[in-house]
């Protein structure tokens, strides 16, 4: 008994020498809060010990620049920095940017043909009232992606009506090969719309937690925030053409003559950048995202960049996000071309957990992105999320389209809930994976089966899809509207020989 009263009251005094406590009432400076902490770590303050509370009250905190988060604010196992929430804290940026849909007046039109020479799409002519109009865009549906192009003019001839775009988008549109629109192939003619968009700028970024390969930022928790209204800027100046999963394109073209060493059928070459991210996180770890609140966010909400290992995504609820909800690793952005078979980019993001999250309405701006994406990664656990409402795939595992051993391992994908996928575009799955990922599996997840996308130009939505050279994984128990899921609805796109579907 009294070992049982000493630790018990050792208990007591752990908690309460809890370290030292700075308060954020609404109105005041985030910044500031941060800074003080980061002088009680410069000073070795005996407040650190324990770790570093910051504690964010009620009321909505407008960020006019993101909170930047650097190695020197790292805390350790023993003192962490905490950034907490009370009930009705929220970092907000300003309202995403709002669309008017003109034509068709809803829902998606089929365009008459895609003119790759004349950079040029024909379309059915408008209204008088559309061909007047300013500051148009039109969305343009590709398959597995869109496109947002600026429109440039449109020259009418009775009832048709060609259609230009500025630049870079333009160039980009017509020359990459993958994806384009399908004009009279497969289920039909490609479909788009015209919509105006309020001209402006706003913020995009509320965190950016950043440190440096030799000096990574570590032992920081966010907790219990609200994180809302962020705008997602790039196609106002720049169009938005896109590879896969949301990823916009800087440079694209297909080689004169198909092939490459390590892929013999291989013709198209394409650069990508990262989409914004509401709050991002690269060279750290033990950097950990939890019970917090994502909502009305303009492109991603939360993005774990690369060099991040033994972090934690926890608890937290996304709803109405622009983009994907929640990026890992890296997606051999510029300068790297997309396609090689990168063997070092998987050790740069590994052991992450991503676990008991519910993202509700997510890719509502970008129909491309996903519920959650994961590129090079190795030993992440995904497990326990639930994804309802998302235009493209839910969870997304792998990049490279290669069967090449990259460092991709060990990644388990399991206990999911996954309904209202795949609603606009297809070459999708519920749960969808790229190439060789040796060690990992798909168990006991639980699906719907995929929306009937309706301007989808092909059939292929799948409850899982073993997507280009997937290879490694064990398939086991997940079920479809309570069924066992068989290899008749698995897709497949060249999956590789170890495959085991149980």
């Amino acid at each position: 008994m009294n070992r049982f009263l000493f630790l018990l009251c050792t208990l007591f005094v752990t908690l309460g020498a809890s370290g030292g406590e700075i308060i954020v009432n609404e109105g005041e400076s985030l910044h500031d809060a941060l800074r003080k902490a980061r002088e009680w770590r410069r000073l070795h303050d005996a407040r650190c010990e324990g770790g570093i509370l910051i504690r964010v009250k009620a009321g909505r905190h407008y960020m006019r620049q993101p909170l930047l988060i650097r190695p020197e604010d790292s805390g350790t196992a023993t003192s962490p920095t905490i950034i907490r929430g009370e009930e009705g804290a929220i970092l907000c940026g300003d309202p995403m940017q709002r669309h008017t849909q003109l034509y068709p007046q809803e829902g998606m039109a089929r365009m008459i043909d895609f003119d790759k020479a004349n950079r040029a799409i024909i379309i059915p002519t408008p209204p008088k009232s559309v061909l007047k109009q300013q500051n148009l865009e039109m969305v343009v549906h590709q398959r597995w992606a869109i496109a947002i192009l600026r429109v440039k003019s449109m020259a009418v001839n009775g009832d048709r009506t060609t259609v230009t775009f500025q630049e870079p988008e333009s160039r980009l549109e017509f020359e990459h090969p993958w994806p384009q629109p399908v004009i009279g192939g497969e289920k039909g003619n490609s479909s788009f719309l015209l919509r105006t968009t309020e001209q402006r700028d706003g913020i995009e970024r509320l965190v950016v937690i950043s440190g440096t390969e030799e000096d990574p930022v570590s032992h920081i928790r966010i907790e219990g925030l609200s994180f809302e209204n962020t705008c997602w800027n790039r196609p106002l100046h720049q169009g938005h053409v896109t590879l896969q999963g949301g990823f916009p394109i800087v440079d694209a073209y297909s080689l004169e003559t198909e092939g490459l060493p390590w892929a013999a059928t291989l013709e198209n070459q394409a650069w990508v950048e990262r989409p914004v991210a509401a709050v991002s996180v690269d060279h750290a770890s033990h950097v950990d995202v939890t019970d917090c609140q994502f909502r009305q966010l303009g492109c991603t909400a939360l993005d774990y960049v690369g060099m991040v290992e033994d972090c934690t995504i926890s608890g937290n609820r996304f709803e109405q996000i622009g983009g994907s909800a929640i990026l890992a690793g890296s997606f051999a952005e510029s300068p790297r071309e997309v396609h090689r078979p990168y063997n070092h980019l998987a050790r740069q993001c590994r052991r992450l957990i991503i676990r008991s999250n519910i993202i509700h309405e997510a890719t509502t701006e970008d129909w491309g992105a996903v519920g959650i994406g994961c590129g090079y990664v190795s030993d992440i656990q995904i497990s326990g999320n639930e994804i309802d409402g998302v235009n493209y795939s839910g969870i997304c595992v792998g990049w490279g389209w290669t069967p090449l051993y990259t460092g991709m391992e060990n990644n388990h994908i399991f206990g999911n809930r996954l309904r209202n996928y795949a609603r606009q575009l297809y070459d999708a799955g519920g749960i969808y994976t790229l190439s060789n990922q040796p060690g990992s599996s798909i168990r006991d997840n639980l699906l719907s089966p995929p929306s009937p996308a309706p301007y989808a130009t092909n059939e292929r939505g799948f409850v899982i899809y073993l997507d280009a050279e997937t290879d490694g994984y064990t398939i086991a128990n997940n079920r479809c509207d309570g069924q066992l899921i068989d290899k008749s609805q698995i897709g497949d796109n060249h999956p590789g020989p170890h495959v085991i579907i149980l």
